[in-house]
């Protein structure tokens, strides 16, 4: 009886070690799901509408890439007890850390206002009624309960929400899927000799991979820091490093897999729907639900709108939450959700201006297709300095204390970097010839 005790003693322990760590998921999964926002959905549903399976490739090739540069991001909030912008301030030049916070702050308030329109439009399909009228309210639900409510509890919706997006994969399951096609197509590149092709594929890298997600995750990494006692900045609690970067490793890995699965889900719905009924032209999420009606069904167009407003209302407050870190961090301001409204006055100001800015966008003259196309523009050229920092950041020293990193997560984190640049490159030349 003892030996069995005793042995079921270690599994015991592992088995509440294990639940606890999930139960400390959370940064890494509401980053990647934040990344599957209206503006990605419309990516995607293109990407699949115009290319069918012959696009799919780019979500394992993407993979990799995505989970290195979010993991080292995620490493640099837990390690330095601040986030990206906060780093940039204190080590590297003003201009530079100016230059990015501006770029970073226009570019997510273009996608707020893209994403509110979004899911307004969206809503409008399943409901009627005015659309405007919805993004301003969108809009002040995202913004109130960001400013109002309490961070653990905030941090639970966001969890919630990412429910959300299964939505997805329940679209794929009422339509026709030609799967030994569809699997063709993701595990076996296909490389058009066209323009548009490699247009699309730099466009879903630039969605795939975005600033707004690094300053977002680092941040909440050093927001915890904040709110739970125990932890500390591990340049100043070394102890607590193996299981934090663990932890970081697991809620990363499983964060970016399920952006990425969503990702997927949408590709191989359109491509199995719109692709093959000749519906190649879709430019935004809500037009690909519209098309998807006659095409898929009631029921389909249904899942995918539900999935664009659910995914908005965790997008947007995502997006408004980096930029306010990015600004506030840069500025030496008190930041953080945790904090209440009183204690980081400009802090919240920013919030709540930038996603009044995404609201006023849709009632100006702006064509919002454009808007977003520039807005993918500035994150796409914006993203490759910060890469470069924040690799730089992982070698030095006096950054990462003990835990610099020398593995292959640098490795491929350099690899991310460089494809990003390459990408950059490619999409300035289309732009200029």
């Amino acid at each position: 009886m003892s030996d069995t005790g005793k042995s079921g003693r270690p599994a015991r322990a592992s088995k509440a070690i294990g639940l606890r760590r999930l139960r400390l998921i959370g940064p890494g999964l509401i980053t990647g799901a934040s990344d599957d926002d209206p503006s990605g959905i419309g990516t995607y549903s293109q990407a699949g509408a115009q290319f069918g399976f012959a696009i799919s490739w780019t979500m394992l090739f993407t993979y990799p890439l995505v989970v290195a540069i979010q993991q080292i991001s995620a490493r640099v909030g837990r390690i330095t007890g601040k986030g990206v912008a906060g780093n940039l301030r204190q080590h590297y030049p003003n201009w530079l850390l100016q230059s990015i916070v501006v770029l970073l702050f226009v570019a997510n308030t273009i996608n707020i206002g893209a994403d509110l329109g979004a899911m307004a439009d969206a809503l409008r399909l399943l409901i009627g009624g005015p659309a405007l009228i919805y993004v301003i309210l969108f809009g002040c639900i995202c913004a109130v309960l960001q400013i109002f409510m309490t961070y653990r509890r905030y941090v639970t919706v966001l969890k919630w929400l990412t429910l959300a997006l299964f939505t997805y994969f329940g679209t794929v399951l009422t339509v026709q899927i030609p799967w030994g096609e569809a699997a063709l197509g993701l595990f076996v590149p296909t490389f058009l000799a066209d323009a548009s092709f490699w247009t699309t594929v730099v466009a879903v890298l630039g969605t795939t991979i975005s600033p707004y997600l690094f300053f977002w995750q680092a941040a909440q990494e050093a927001e915890d820091i904040r709110i739970y006692p125990e932890r500390k900045p591990l340049v100043r609690a070394p102890r607590q490093g193996p299981d934090e970067i663990e932890r970081i490793r697991l809620d990363t890995y499983i964060g970016m897999a399920f952006s990425n699965l969503v990702a997927l889900a949408i590709i191989v719905a359109t491509a199995a729907t719109l692709h093959v009924a000749g519906i190649t032209d879709v430019q935004t999420s809500t037009q690909a639900a519209e098309a998807l009606r006659p095409v898929a069904g009631p029921f389909a167009f249904t899942l995918f709108a539900l999935g664009i407003i659910g995914t908005g209302l965790l997008a947007v407050p995502v997006l408004a939450g980096s930029a306010a870190y990015a600004v506030g961090e840069a500025s030496m301001w008190p930041v953080g959700l945790s904090r209440k409204p009183e204690k980081a006055k400009r802090f919240y100001a920013t919030l709540a201006i930038a996603t009044m800015l995404g609201v006023a966008l849709n009632f100006s003259p702006i064509n919002p297709i454009k808007a977003l196309y520039w807005s993918a523009v500035i994150n796409g050229v914006v993203a490759v300095p910060i890469m470069v920092a924040m690799m730089d950041m992982t070698g030095n020293p006096k950054i990462m204390g003990r835990f610099q990193i020398h593995d292959g997560l640098r490795l491929m984190g350099w690899v991310a970097t460089a494809i990003m640049a390459a990408a950059a490159v490619i999409m300035c030349v289309t732009i200029i010839f």
